[in-house]
């Protein structure tokens, strides 16, 4: 199968093109639901390539945004990180939308290993999952760097978005003046303008021998931004599920600063608590600042800013909300 500059092929014409084997990956129910097939040359143990089918309007344009991140970032010259980054190999339709087919990446998700029995509860197991988020973030942002941006850029635009997103909610108006204080503190920090992937999470990375074989799903990516963005997203959205599988009231294995319960918890452990893991992740953020030329001590500050980013952005209104709730404790908490 290679790209076409032709007319798109039907969903099925293009299955019956790779003459192999077809599995349902996943299936979605978030407003941009898409199903993901995995598709298996003939003879071949691993897929080959991706197809990734929109079920609706919303899908289809988030695929078309996704398709054009892939296709500017194939522009950069990224030497061998280029192999852990899918590239679009052919055009096709379903119903009349468009579908994004892409290389399959080789690995694991992170995300299976990281609910795998006791893997959160060790140090050893951890620190190789983030040292080896850090490799791969650090080779992509050295290789994009172009210009220098802002730090206070992290939530642009933010106050405004949870504004209107929930603007009728209690105390909004309390944390967007919480959130023009944090945005002041940010100013003048000056760092280093990136590709940013947007949704950079143990689910999105596929590893590989200890380190990070391809990164999926780039439909929130963006050309050039704050790279910090990455870099507190992965840190969020690691710690906010170390408690999933304990019981709320009781501590959560290996973590005795932690106990399942409330929302969250494992990101007010990250950022408040005492312990291994809080080193591990407070570490990463603050080598990863000093590499890019700012302060080590600003890691709180851009933890609060992607909270708030979350909220702002996220598909699912609750989920959002919940991070809204999250950036209201954790910021208040910190002012004391």
């Amino acid at each position: 199968m290679t790209a076409t500059t032709t007319a798109p092929r039907t969903l099925a014409a293009l299955i019956d093109d790779a003459g192999g084997r077809v599995a349902c990956l996943a299936m979605s129910r978030d407003p941009d639901a898409k199903v993901t097939l995995l598709l298996f040359p003939p003879r071949q143990k691993r897929p080959g390539y991706v197809a990734k089918v929109p079920t609706t309007d919303a899908a289809a344009d988030s695929i078309e945004r996704e398709a054009a991140v892939l296709a500017e970032i194939a522009r950069r010259d990224l030497g061998q990180l280029g192999s852990t980054i899918p590239r679009i190999v052919a055009s096709a339709q379903h119903t009349g939308r468009p579908v994004l087919v892409t290389s399959a990446m080789p690995g694991q998700a992170m995300l299976a290993a990281y609910h795998r029995w006791r893997h959160t509860a060790r140090p050893a197991a951890v620190g190789a999952d983030f040292a080896a988020a850090a490799r791969w973030l650090g080779e992509l942002q050295t290789r994009t760097a172009s210009g220098d941006i802002d730090l206070a850029s992290m939530v642009d635009g933010v106050a405004a978005a949870i504004g209107r997103r929930f603007g009728d909610k209690p105390d909004v108006a309390a944390d967007l003046a919480d959130l023009a204080v944090l945005q002041r503190s940010l100013a003048g920090h000056r760092l280093p303008r990136t590709f940013v992937h947007g949704d950079f999470w143990p689910g999105n990375l596929l590893i590989a021998g200890g380190r990070v074989r391809g990164v999926i799903d780039w439909e929130a990516g963006r050309p050039g931004g704050p790279p910090t963005r990455d870099l507190a997203r992965f840190v969020i959205s690691y710690s906010l599920y170390l408690d999933r599988h304990t019981s709320p009231g009781r501590h959560v294995a290996g973590h005795p600063g932690l106990r399942a319960g409330t929302w969250g918890a494992g990101v007010e452990y990250a950022i408040d608590g005492a312990g291994w893991y809080p080193d591990i992740a407070r570490g990463f953020l603050t080598e990863a600042l000093r590499r890019l030329g700012v302060r080590g001590s600003c890691w709180r500050e851009v933890l609060m800013a992607e909270l708030a980013a979350i909220a702002a952005e996220a598909d699912h209104p609750g989920f959002a909300w919940e991070h809204m709730l999250l950036f209201r404790r954790m910021y208040r908490r910190g002012q004391r």
